[in-house]
């Protein structure tokens, strides 16, 4: 059996990949707008060491992931998915009144402009999304595997 923290931090991996690659298609191809390893980076003031905002992103993911593992039952809302987005947007609003200021981003990544802005709420919105759904079939595939012959319920 997998304890609620291990599916967190699984989905909080697999969330983490997904947006890993967004994040890198948004820094190789046009850099619209400051990514989180960015931000990390500047915020431990190593705006140079972006190796170490990367790492540092990662292991916000993860332990985003191992915090829901933990609340998921206790969180609002019906479906996996939704509770991921609900815990992942309430995740980028505590960044965006605390961590954004430190990093010089100003209030809600004002002084980096709208596009940063929509960027991390996006983000955030598809980090909550793939945690919430990589969660669920954790879940989902925990329940099939001890009680196999009962019908499987959405």
């Amino acid at each position: 059996m997998m304890s609620r923290v291990r599916k967190g931090l699984a989905a909080g991996f697999a969330a983490t990949v997904v947006v890993s690659i967004i994040e890198g298609f948004n820094m190789a191809v046009g850099h619209w707008a400051v990514s989180m390893p960015q931000l990390l980076a500047v915020v431990v003031q190593q705006p140079d060491r972006l190796a170490l905002g990367w790492f540092l992103h990662v292991l916000a993911g993860v332990g985003l992931g191992v915090v829901f593992g933990i609340l998921c039952p206790r969180l609002p809302t019906d479906t996996p998915e939704s509770k991921g987005i609900l815990f992942a947007v309430s995740a980028f609003i505590l960044m965006a009144l605390f961590i954004a200021p430190i990093a010089g981003a100003g209030l809600f990544f004002m002084r980096a402009g709208f596009g940063t802005l929509a960027w991390m709420i996006v983000s955030h919105a598809i980090f909550g999304l793939v945690l919430g759904n990589v969660y669920g079939r954790l879940v989902r595939a925990e329940k099939a595997a001890r009680h196999p012959f009962e019908p499987a319920t959405n």
